[in-house]
């Protein structure tokens, strides 16, 4: 019996169970009319080294991918990794990876994703995860090309890519350099948008910028009713060792380069580059190494909290702070407050509240303070759980 033949399919419903291939159930909904695949409760980890434990290409574009119960996928397997690898236990550069020709009806729902640590391969397997990257590398330089395999350790969105991600949990995942839990890079093709909801970022890091989301430039998303919390940027000065079989001439070079973007107050949980837009609404960002930053001229931020984003263990020596946004017209309804509000003086005080009250949060980050009662994340519960 092969993994296919073990893959059951009960009312039009793909069924993934522990020890079964999530990818040969991508693979086989992909090529039938059965667009959902549920995978039931248990940890699903890599058997071997490669770019991503799962990926979505243009052919796997309109399916679901659904968890019923607990269900973990995770970069780490300690049984086949290097334990004397900085990046150990994680095997793969990526846990999930979203390539070019994936729309909105592309869904992942449900997930906890964890443990990408920095492992960096372009190895291919026998099939491309992502048959456009030639064509599209030609949009960049050679530092575009890196961050196709480095940044993204939770999540990797690539080119023309603009999946819903639903109710999932990144944590414990750090990437070198940028976007611990998730990066976005979309190459200038931002005629649609990721859409990220009810989902929650903690204790993720980067080298670098947006250690939970990172919009490279030229990149769009929608963040609705998302959590940050514990997320840590800029953990270091210098680029790190690549990990695994990386064998670029300009690595040693980069290796050597001095981190300069944001040296004074570094970066924080969402970093938006550039050209690149995002709506934020309703989400909490607290306690992580600072809260936003900010160069795009048209994002919007609308009812959302940010609120003693003052964590330690980034590498920067300015003092923390809640937004630093470029064009602040488009943020409204934000209560903000605990570390320095505003860094740069473009929020309207008046359609906003700066320097706020403590939202008293609960153990669910649900703020108790009665003011902030229409402002904020709140949880949700999986239709699957």
């Amino acid at each position: 019996m092969n993994a296919e033949d073990s893959i059951s399919l009960e009312e039009g419903v793909y069924h993934v169970r522990p020890g079964q291939s999530i990818q040969e159930a991508l693979n086989l909904a992909a090529k039938t009319e059965h667009k959902h695949v549920v995978v039931h409760s248990g940890t699903y980890r890599p058997t071997k080294a490669s770019q991503a434990l799962i990926y979505f290409n243009q052919r796997h574009d309109g399916i679901t991918l659904e968890a019923k119960g607990e269900v973990t996928l995770t970069a780490a397997n300690p049984e086949i990794a290097d334990r004397t690898a900085a990046s150990f236990p994680a095997v793969v550069n990526h846990v999930v990876y979203f390539g070019d020709g994936v729309g909105r009806d592309t869904v992942l729902r449900g997930f906890k994703i964890s443990d990408a640590n920095n492992y960096v391969t372009d190895a291919e397997d026998k099939e491309s995860m992502e048959p456009n990257f030639e064509a599209l590398k030609k949009t960049e330089g050679f530092y575009g090309c890196l961050f196709f395999y480095t940044d993204g350790g939770g999540i990797k969105i690539f080119g023309r890519s603009y999946p819903t991600l639903d109710r999932l949990e990144i944590v414990d995942c750090f990437a070198n350099p940028c976007g611990g839990a998730i990066s976005i890079e979309h190459r200038g093709f931002i005629e649609d948008s990721v859409l990220i909801t009810n989902s929650i970022f903690r204790n993720n890091r980067s080298l670098v910028t947006g250690s939970a989301v990172d919009l490279l430039p030229r990149s769009s998303a929608v963040l609705q009713n998302c959590l940050f919390v514990g997320n840590v940027s800029n953990t270091g000065l210098k680029y790190e060792t690549v990990q695994g079989n990386i064998d670029w001439p300009k690595i040693p070079e980069l290796m050597k380069t001095t981190l300069s973007y944001q040296p004074k107050h570094g970066s924080g949980a969402l970093t938006v580059f550039y050209g690149s837009r995002i709506g934020v609404r309703r989400c909490t960002f607290t306690g992580n190494f600072n809260g936003a930053d900010d160069r795009a001229a048209i994002s919007a931020y609308v009812d959302s909290i940010f609120w003693d984003n003052k964590a330690e263990g980034g590498k920067r020596t300015g003092a923390r702070y809640e937004l630093d946004v470029a064009k602040g017209q488009h943020i409204r309804g934000c209560f903000v407050g605990g570390g320095i509000s505003d860094l740069r003086g473009t929020l309207d005080p008046a359609k906003n509240r700066l320097d706020c009250d403590d939202p008293r949060f609960n153990e669910y980050f649900v703020p108790q303070n009665p003011a902030f009662s229409k402002v904020g994340y709140r949880p949700v519960t999986a239709s699957f759980r």
